[in-house]
């Protein structure tokens, strides 16, 4: 460590300040310091993370003199470079797996070439044409690090990988990640081509009979040293860090010191691949319960398999997974005609349920599916099951609780008295419930089925009781509420309509609704049989879009538009409308969210629904809601300024609002931004925003206007407006609204604190009835909207300097601060780049300079006063002079680049008679970087590396 680096490191060890990370060029100018810093506990930057940096920086371009970009030059320092990043990898002792998971394909790659040739593997020679055994221990051990690392890397590219949500558009960064692919892409395809000769390379080092040798950073030093060594033996290529014969062909076999191997995942190729083999009577094979279970399934013996998912009960061996596996390739198998099966997907499905149970997890649909029907078999089987599952000796009272409320639920769910009774008098069901418990139970049963008397004991005359049409209902009724399936209650209606033609089903369930504005027209149906039918499937559809069930609610509705077509032309749009919103719903959740265009065929619907002029038609405000933010997202501004119908907008407040706004973000990219469409926008807002306002919504669902209003332009609620904005989440319209209402927060007389917005200029500078507007509601919307907004995205700068200038306002500091810092952060690769300046403009300085004060973090204050375009001496004087500081003081010196305020520091520390702290004044203006005759780019880089430090220690005091 430099003399420099100690005084530092000294002078800050005592306070708070997290000490500055190292920097990739303080390696170079310390030969030591390397080997130091790895060493640590918790090394910033980590190793990796110094890979990268030092390879970045070793094969940047550089330009001539005649501006043209040449290739990185082979000098001293880029060598360099390059031996410290194998030094690093070194000290990880080359592991691939730690490699592999933090270096991206293009850096490794470069890294172990290079290591190939510091390992005197002559260039652009085949490995596949080398004598492994005639080299060197330790270029041998390179060549076959590469070939490994070949082979691992085509593997692993083979894997599908869930891409990332991508950020706002940056064309820098998309530029560098999409350079970044191609490199990447181009690797591979070379890696692919040599793939054949890779596995040769490897099948013939497991020939081989010596040891052989790793790099480590002192073998790299050696030959750092021996630059005339061209091949043959040196200390260097015979020292190192040992690897046997037996740990190397292990590392070639799967990934000891130097091999780790992954016990359990090697085990489970050794039974996926025994699938594969032929059975036998090896005992090795029937060693676990997978293979055990595979045999069962192969051969058919499904009634040891279930013997083997009943033992599991008890052991639980097996993953829930791989259980639901089994059931649903039972299933299948039994789909395609095998009815014997029936009965073992039954069985299955009772021993996963009861395991569910136990373990805590929800009770699977199959079960309730195949319980139907249930009969005294399936529940002597069930009681079967809980039993075995359960050792009451041993139990814990949660694991009894659990088993207790299930059989509860079971017998509340069963309508067939004898049925309850074969459970409430079971033996596990008696020690399991308390008399008490039983007793409510058995009134509960008895308010159901008043005319039952259920007892405890069994009765002579109880398997004589007919199973009476009103049980027979409530069953009917139980799996009415349960199906899902169009088909299944179809059937279960026409069942139920041939006992009684008095019940009106449709309104069995209380959580069957359908909007009013179709409740008229469903009710309507003279058939009560098809008004049941309509109604229930337009019900459950409703409910299986609103919990994103999308694809039942398709088959109901489905089912529903297929029904009314051929009765009702209004009910057959009724239903295209809302199989249009569920297919908006579906796009949005699914391929729209990772940002897939719609297929043409739905954004010509869109605009289908919204030109409907087909009369009498009821319509639901949220389908013209979704359809406009849908072409707002989807960035349709052409079709919503330009070609949507004239009535159209007149007539719905939601098409007008998406004009006006699809109108505004489609001029504001031009040269020349218009203020006559922000004009319209902004009283459209303002009128909303009015107290004066009165509305009214009518039978069908609609706003409109008192009609004594003569004004067009109070065209909804405010909430109204919040909730349809929360469907948007394209930038610039997002942007554009969220400016709108900034200024319009910011036109209030008695505001102190402007909040900063983007576009802000295109909106009027006042409004003619200032106090008709409601500026306490417009905070509030204000503050809702950014919130949204960067859940949208948290990374757009813009909204996080708007969120922290709302709590500047609010006087809420240390918020403001840390959302000024963030915003500052995203848009510079965490202070690695400079903060561009229109994002940290003189306004956000002085404002983080303010909070800073009010924190009294008065050396902060100072050391921001810096970053102002002309340097604020006065408030940066003043806020050295407090001797009340809560910061950490002169741990800040370092980030000071103004000679001035040092120069200043040591006369206040020399007046107060403070010695070390003027000596720590002394040593930071003494740097040779900060020395005023230096160039003006050498001055300029001090300036920013200490602004990139300051600005990072600030975040991890503030995030």
């Amino acid at each position: 460590m430099s003399a420099e680096a100690a005084d530092r490191e000294a002078a800050t060890s005592s306070r708070p300040c997290t000490p500055p990370q190292t920097s990739w060029f303080e390696f170079l100018l310390e030969e030591a310091l390397l080997e130091t810093h790895l060493k640590k506990p918790c090394p910033d930057p980590p190793p990796v993370q110094l890979i990268v940096q030092f390879l970045e920086q070793a094969s940047k371009p550089s330009v001539n003199e005649q501006n043209q970009v040449q290739p990185p030059p082979d000098n001293k320092r880029n060598r360099i470079l390059k031996l410290l990043a194998l030094k690093v990898a070194a000290h990880l002792k080359w592991d691939l797996d730690v490699l592999e998971k933090s270096l991206s394909v293009p850096v490794l790659n470069m890294l172990l070439n290079e290591l190939l040739c510091i390992s005197k593997v002559p260039p652009g020679t085949k490995h596949v044409d080398v004598d492994l055994s005639s080299l060197p221990p330790n270029t041998a051990m390179a060549i076959l690090l590469y070939n490994r690392w070949a082979i691992r890397t085509i593997v692993q590219s083979s894997f599908p990988v869930k891409q990332v949500k991508p950020g706002p558009p940056q064309l820098n960064a998309m530029n560098q990640i999409q350079q970044e692919k191609e490199l990447t892409e181009n690797i591979l395809k070379v890696l692919k081509e040599q793939a054949a000769d890779s596995i040769l390379v490897l099948e013939a080092a497991l020939k081989l009979n010596k040891d052989l040798y790793v790099h480590t950073i002192r073998t790299l030093d050696l030959l750092a040293m021996e630059p005339g060594m061209v091949n043959g033996e040196t200390e260097s290529s015979t020292a190192g860090l040992k690897i046997s014969t037996e740990e190397m062909q292990c590392q070639i076999g799967s990934s000891s010191l130097h091999c780790t191997i992954d016990e359990k995942r090697l085990a489970g190729y050794c039974q996926a691949c025994g699938v594969l083999t032929s059975s036998s009577n090896s005992t090795s094979q029937q060693s676990t319960p997978y293979s055990q279970i595979h045999c069962c399934m192969r051969c058919g013996n499904y009634q040891e398999l279930v013997k083997i998912f009943l033992e599991d009960n008890i052991t639980l061996r097996l993953p829930v997974q791989f259980r639901q596996s089994v059931m649903r390739e039972l299933f299948q198998k039994a789909q395609q005609g095998n009815d014997v099966l029936d009965e073992i997907c039954f069985r299955i499905c009772t021993c996963n349920t009861v395991c569910d149970v136990m373990q805590g997890r929800a009770i699977g649909i199959q079960f309730n599916q195949l319980f139907l029907k249930p009969n005294k078999e399936k529940i002597d089987f069930l009681l079967e099951v809980c039993s075995r599952s359960i050792n009451l000796e041993h139990a814990s009272e949660s694991l009894k609780r659990k088993m207790a409320a299930f059989l509860k639920n079971m017998c509340l769910s069963l309508e067939d008295l004898q049925l309850v009774f074969m459970i409430s008098s079971h033996e596990l069901f008696i020690t399991l419930l308390k008399d008490d418990e039983r007793k409510l139970l058995i009134d509960q049963m008895r308010k159901r089925s008043p005319r039952v008397n259920l007892c405890t004991k069994p009765v002579t005359s109880f398997y004589d009781i007919p199973a009476s049409a009103s049980v027979n209902i409530g069953q009917l009724e139980h799996q009415l509420i349960l199906s899902v399936d169009p088909w299944r209650i179809r059937q279960i209606l026409i069942e139920l309509h041939g006992m009684t033609s008095e019940r009106q089903f449709w309104t069995i369930s209380s959580k069957w609704e359908v909007p009013n504005v179709y409740g008229s027209v469903i009710l309507g149906i003279k058939d009560n049989l098809t008004r049941d039918l309509v109604y229930i499937l337009m019900a459950k559809g409703l409910h299986c879009s609103a919990i994103k069930d999308f694809v039942h609610a398709k088959q109901l509705f489905a089912a529903c538009l297929e029904l009314v077509t051929e009765f009702s032309p209004k009910l057959r749009q009724v239903m295209l409308n809302e199989m249009l919103l569920l297919d908006i719903y579906t796009h949005e959740a699914g391929a729209g969210a990772s940002g897939e265009r719609p297929p043409p065929d739905l954004i010509s619907r869109v605009r289908g629904y919204l030109e409907m002029r087909v009369p009498d038609i009821p319509l639901r405000q949220v389908v013209a809601e979704e359809c406009v933010a849908f072409m707002l997202n989807w960035r349709e501004n052409e079709y919503l300024t330009m070609q949507v119908p004239l009535l159209l907008v007149q007539t719905n407040p939601y098409v007008k609002l998406g004009q006006l706004l699809a109108a505004t973000c489609k001029e504001l990219p031009g040269p020349k931004e218009s203020r006559r469409t922000a004009k319209d926008l902004w009283e459209v807002v303002v009128q909303i925003c009015s107290v004066s306002n009165q509305h009214k919504r009518g039978s069908d669902g609609r706003v409109s206007l008192i009609k004594q209003r003569e004004s067009t332009l109070g065209i909804m609620y405010r909430n109204e407006l919040l909730s349809f904005i929360k469907k948007l989440r394209e930038p610039l319209v997002l942007t554009t609204i969220l400016s709108l209402f900034v200024k319009l927060h910011n036109v209030r007389e008695d505001i102190v604190n402007d909040i900063a917005a983007e576009h802000i200029s295109i909106w009027p500078s006042t409004i003619p009835n200032l106090q008709s507007v409601d500026f306490e509601a417009v905070a509030v919307t204000v503050k809702e909207l950014v919130s949204y907004a960067l859940t949208i995205n948290s990374n757009n700068h813009f909204w996080l300097i708007i969120q922290a200038d709302i709590y500047f306002a609010t006087n809420q500091y240390s918020a403001a601060l840390h959302y000024y810092l963030q915003a500052g952060a995203v848009c510079s690769d965490f202070f690695n780049k400079m903060v561009p300046p229109d994002v940290y403009t003189d306004q956000v300085i002085k404002r983080m300079i303010k909070c800073c004060s009010l924190l009294n973090c008065h050396t902060q204050v100072a050391i921001l006063c810096q970053f102002l375009r002309e340097i604020d001496y006065k408030t940066a004087f003043k806020a050295l002079q407090e001797q009340n500081s809560h910061d950490a003081m002169d741990s800040y010196y370092d980030y000071i680049w103004d000679v001035t305020i040092l120069e200043y520091l040591t006369y206040l520390h020399h007046k107060r008679g403070e010695t070390d702290k003027r000596q720590i004044a002394i040593k930071a203006i003494g740097q040779t970087e900060l020395n005023a005759s230096n160039p003006e780019e050498v001055l300029q880089l001090a300036a920013q590396r200490r602004k990139k430090k300051f600005l990072q220690a600030m975040a991890k005091l503030y995030f």
